[in-house]
């Protein structure tokens, strides 16, 4: 019994740990962003671009209803379509914006110091003063 509660507590503290990691948490926010934004997406294709679209088709109603044979909805799969090209094309220009703002930010730091030189830099400057301290007292 008490072997059972320990390997509970184990696997519920090891499952703790490995929820609550960074890259876990950011893949679920990305998960319920990326779902919201489809959603978006989606109504600026419908509400948007498809009335702007649907005269120049030709076709009476919304296109994404159009059906080929028993139930083959082309309509609906020309949509997901033209809703991924436009998801594929935003993500495009923000991944684009956030590599050239990267840039300037790498370009923009200094270059970081080497600690190593830094002692190094101290210990010749105090050999220097002791050296002159010795050579002033010879004198």
């Amino acid at each position: 019994m008490v072997r059972a509660r320990r390997r509970a507590s184990g696997f519920l503290r090891d499952f703790q740990e490995f929820a609550l990691k960074g890259n876990v948490l950011d893949l679920a926010i990305a998960v319920i962003i990326g779902a919201a934004f489809s959603k978006i997406i989606t109504s600026f294709v419908e509400d948007i671009i498809m009335p702007l679209i649907n005269p120049l088709v030709g076709v009476g109603g919304d296109w994404r209803t159009i059906t080929v044979g028993p139930g083959i909805k082309i309509g609906q799969f020309i949509g997901s379509i033209v809703d991924f090209i436009i998801i594929a094309l935003i993500l495009f220009v923000a991944i684009r914006a956030l590599q050239r703002f990267k840039r300037q930010e790498e370009v923009a730091e200094p270059p970081p110091v080497d600690a190593n030189l830094v002692a190094q830099e101290r210990l010749t400057d105090a050999l220097d003063r002791l050296t002159q301290t010795i050579e002033s007292r010879n004198s």
